[in-house]
């Protein structure tokens, strides 16, 4: 889920579920106050240290490298997933999992909305998958790190910061092209060095959301963060996250959202088939997510 951009400092558990409540109302916490006792207790129930942690992850800058999780975030996600998620929002597939449970994994899937890592480990909890959604590690652009409404919603789960090109990026976050190589190469040796640590690392390889809802072409740059061996490719088709926090719309709406997860592929016998051609790679991940996606979701793999 995704918080405003407004978000003060938690300098106190009352003025933090006030903006919690101000986004989740569109400006009026009134049109959700029914879910204040809920959050109010959460976040007394963490303590002021909890608080503080959150302050110091918010404002942390640690250049193009990894930032952990907050504990307290998270929880307050999996409180606000209970609302907006539906019911009948599921996994399916979840018999793959087991067979990267212990193993570098990437897992690569289609990019919908703000909120697709959020519903992706909020549904690996509810699948049971609880080891693989501790251990997620966010490949995310710079935009994330310009507000604190998307800053908010990536301390869920570790994020990895990575430059974004100027082919994919908006007025918030450009970098010229010498930049972006340089950024990229210290941004990719710290993806592999969560990978050997045991991190899952999830990649959005179209770069940005889509506008339309059908897929855009995987960029072939981003074939270098899966080029570790021994690591393994987990492909995963989401739909419903656009509507659950709409591009362009201010806060989150009531969505059933699905994840389907395919089987997971070898990372060597990805490059081998494609000779080595990062396109190739791409395109061939690219069209296996789209097979897991309703023929709307498609795009350019229809």
């Amino acid at each position: 889920m995704a918080m405003s951009s407004e978000l003060p400092p938690p300098a106190g558990s009352g003025a933090f579920v006030d903006a919690i409540l101000t986004f989740l109302g569109g400006g009026d916490p009134l049109a959700v106050d029914d879910i204040r006792p809920s959050l109010e207790r959460e976040v007394d129930a963490a303590g002021a240290p909890a608080l503080d942690a959150l302050k110091t992850h918010l404002r942390a800058d640690c250049g193009w490298s990894y930032y952990p999780r907050d504990p307290l975030a998270q929880r307050i996600h999996h409180l606000l997933a209970d609302r907006y998620l539906t019911a009948d929002s599921r996994l399916e597939g979840g018999e793959h999992l087991a067979l990267v449970a212990d193993r570098p994994v990437i897992i690569v899937a289609n990019h919908l909305s703000y909120a697709d890592a959020n519903a992706i480990e909020i549904l690996l909890h509810r699948a049971g998958a609880r080891d693989l959604a501790d251990r997620l590690t966010a490949i995310a652009g710079p935009k994330v790190f310009t507000s604190r409404e998307r800053r908010f919603s990536s301390l869920c789960f570790g994020t990895l910061k990575v430059p974004q090109s100027t082919e994919v990026s908006s007025a918030e976050a450009v970098l010229d092209a010498r930049a972006v190589a340089v950024a990229a190469r210290r941004a990719i040796d710290v993806a592999h060095t969560r990978l050997r640590a045991g991190d899952a690392l999830l990649l959005f390889g179209e770069g940005t959301r889509s506008r339309t809802g059908g897929m855009q072409r995987l960029l072939p740059a981003t074939a270098r963060y899966l080029d570790l061996p021994g690591a393994w490719v987990l492909p995963v088709g989401l739909a419903g996250t656009e509507a659950l926090f709409p591009v362009g719309e201010p806060g989150l709406r009531r969505a059933l959202v699905t994840m389907r997860v395919g089987r997971p592929l070898r990372v060597e016998g990805l490059f081998e088939a494609a000779r080595r051609d990062r396109r190739q790679v791409m395109d061939t991940l690219g069209s296996t997510v789209a097979s897991l996606l309703p023929a709307p979701y498609r795009g350019v793999y229809a």
